[in-house]
């Protein structure tokens, strides 16, 4: 399509990138197949192509309302349109323009900036965080059920306790393997410590050293779709400044987050700083060392294979690949080919590529899509009446928990739980 961008209305950078998107899109509507919140209501402006067409006209008429926004944040972010685009159309590249962009032509009422920022704050805040946790804990016996199996559940013999900060140090007989530095996250080593706790177990069987990255507690996910991107950037160069200088005096096999949700905002770093003439060559370089778990444990069971105790077959799992995994990291179907390699039954669950419904703060700040979004996912996943649900990111695993009284784990707790001398 024709695209004139008003003159100076964003930075060159941005600019370039949000025509280059425009232009590869020809309309087909293909994506509205596949686009969640388009499938809730059938409304255009909730699809992807509707919301290409509110951006274009805010970027060439250098004005936006409350309808532009409203309609961006309901955008997943969950980029399902992208693998059904038959045009490659880059489209949460244009987002990011678009959602900044709005911010200043169409400013937020205050008491949604005040949430915003609160959510996000909230992320950067691991003391403000643990003392919420432990309070509510006190009092979990008074909260609804849902509340309680998801933010409070009992902890698990298997894999309580495994999770510890590891010596830097790391044995020579591993520098030529490099080591693995392993993202914690904002809250999930409160909520779910078990889940970075299963990943380190897993790679000590196979003698692989780990660090854990102590520049942030927080990937700067949360800062990114709040309106605080800013606050992400400046989150990201912490984050690269600790991998550079670690890097300089350690050889590095990979930087991992056991979230997926983590994992696709890492690897877009060079995005997120493409316009940082000092981090972007950085953020590109380091970008290509991260990797999700499952890519991480093909290549080490690709050496060698897995010494696992037999699994319960009785026991009947489903997975629920996130958005984040299948569609922004491009890896759909390798956990579940990973976990039938090990014996593990995984049956195929209708219409997968949907969203649950978490997409980050979205089932905060949009609560009643959220849900309707996870009734139909839970419909879907349970239709095998499993005893398990296993995903792969601490949001989805806690949205899906909310909803349902089947436990919800972390597929790496899984494949943990049938290590050798598990405890």
């Amino acid at each position: 399509m024709q695209v004139k961008i008003v003159e100076n209305l964003i930075a060159a950078g941005d600019a370039a990138r949000a025509e280059r998107v425009l232009n590869a899109c020809v309309h087909c509507g293909f994506c509205t197949a596949t686009c969640p919140t388009y499938l809730l209501e059938g409304n255009e402006l909730d699809s992807p192509r509707g919301r290409i067409y509110l951006m274009k006209e805010m970027l060439e008429t250098g004005s936006a309302s409350a309808v532009t926004r409203t309609h961006l944040d309901r955008c997943l972010t969950c980029r399902s349109c992208e693998t059904t685009c038959p045009s490659g159309v880059e489209y949460h590249k244009l987002l990011t323009v678009g959602r900044d962009t709005v911010e200043r032509l169409a400013p937020r009422p205050g008491t949604q900036r005040i949430v915003r920022s609160a959510l996000s704050n909230l992320m950067l805040s691991p003391r403000l965080l643990g003392f919420l946790f432990a309070a509510g804990r006190l009092v979990a016996p008074l909260l609804p059920s849902a509340l309680r199996r998801t933010y409070f559940p009992p902890q698990r013999s298997s894999t309580a306790g495994t999770y510890r900060k590891i010596s830097r140090k790391f044995p020579e007989s591993d520098a030529t393997g490099g080591a693995v530095v392993l993202v914690r996250g904002c809250v999930q080593p409160m909520l779910r410590p078990d889940i970075d706790g299963a990943l380190q177990r897993i790679l000590e069987h196979f003698g692989v050293p780990v660090s854990l990255s102590a520049a942030a507690n927080c990937c700067g996910a949360a800062s990114y779709h709040t309106s605080g991107e800013e606050q992400a950037r400046e989150l990201a160069r912490r984050q690269i400044d600790y991998w550079w200088q670690l890097a300089e005096t350690t050889p590095l096999r990979a930087i991992v987050s056991t979230a997926s949700g983590c994992g696709v905002h890492l690897r877009d770093y060079p995005l997120l700083l493409a316009d940082d003439p000092e981090y972007r060559d950085k953020a590109a370089e380091l970008a290509q060392l991260v990797r999700d778990p499952v890519e991480l444990l093909d290549g080490l069971l690709a050496q060698r294979p897995l010494d696992l105790a037999a699994p319960d077959k009785k026991a009947k799992v489903v997975f629920h690949c996130p958005c984040t995994l299948q569609h922004g990291l491009g890896l759909s179907g390798r956990v579940e080919q990973l976990l039938h390699s090990l014996g593990v039954e995984v049956p195929a669950v209708r219409d997968s590529h949907l969203c649950c419904g978490s997409a980050g703060t979205y089932s905060v700040l949009q609560p009643e899509r959220a849900k309707s979004l996870r009734g139909k996912k839970l419909q879907s996943l349970q239709e095998s009446n499993p005893d398990l649900l296993l995903t792969a990111n601490i949001g989805c695993l806690l949205h899906l928990q909310g909803g349902t009284e089947t436990p919800v784990r972390h597929w790496l707790e899984y494949v943990a739980d049938f290590l050798p001398h598990a405890s």
